[in-house]
């Protein structure tokens, strides 16, 4: 299996670091091919820009997904792009890690995605959930936040964590084809014990060893909608209308 690591942490001591580093090792001994971009280190350049096109298709106005597709067809997109669109297209399995910034990614990882899930090769028209570009890969999301567990259920503070990653898991990842496997969660790792975290990282090692098992979860596929999008089961209420 190749496996890709998308890594988003500034703090190369911290345990994000560590789930990082123990997903490589849990996959290298399984014999799996791993790739990493770990995009502090890096220094990735987050910003979608006018400067990712080296031959426009539009010089007076920017439509940013139509220069994507003009870059990649004509071979002109900026090359820190271009390796880590080879190193996506080269994965059966993608993994994310990094830490909830604001209910979200941390910019670097947001703009990560803004600038290699490419339009017209990654998504576009109905190039998008099961017969999305990057269809027949998987996607695993291992994640840490500060909060704790309970304030993520259905009647906690925040609602279900479901709600809070539906951009991403749904709107980017199943969006754009990926088997969407179950996240793993690092509950309140800022405020555990040591013990706690070394238990946390075992998790997260067994979840690894057994992640070719894992059931994605489901999302909808495009055989249940019309050529407009529209639900199947009502389209005998749009020819009454």
């Amino acid at each position: 299996m190749r496996v890709f690591i998308v890594h988003a942490h500034p703090e190369p001591k911290s345990f994000c670091t560590a789930m990082k580093s123990a997903a490589v090792e849990e996959f290298e001994r399984q014999g799996c091919e791993v790739r990493i971009s770990d995009l502090y280190d890096m220094g990735f350049q987050p910003v979608a820009s006018t400067s990712d096109f080296g031959n426009r298709v539009n010089p007076d106005y920017c439509v940013y997904a139509l220069e994507q597709r003009h870059g990649v067809d004509t071979g002109t997109i900026s090359a820190d792009i271009r390796a880590e669109l080879d190193k996506l297209l080269w994965c059966d399995l993608l993994v994310f890690v990094f830490p909830v910034f604001w209910f979200s990614t941390p910019a670097i990882l947001k703009g990560w995605i803004d600038r290699v899930f490419v339009s017209g090769l990654v998504y576009g028209g109905k190039r998008i959930y099961d017969r999305g570009g990057l269809k027949g890969r998987r996607v695993l999301v291992g994640l840490t936040l500060g909060g704790q567990e309970h304030m993520f259920r259905p009647q906690g503070i925040h609602g279900p964590l479901e709600g809070m990653l539906k951009h991403l898991l749904q709107g980017t990842l199943a969006y754009t084809g990926l088997q969407v496997l179950p996240p793993f969660i690092g509950w309140h790792v800022p405020y555990i014990t040591d013990e706690a975290r070394c238990q946390l990282l075992v998790e997260w090692r067994n979840r690894v060893q057994s992640v070719q098992l894992d059931t994605p979860l489901q999302f909808p596929s495009l055989a249940e909608y019309d050529d407009r999008l529209r639900p199947l089961a009502a389209r005998k209420n749009y020819a009454t209308e």
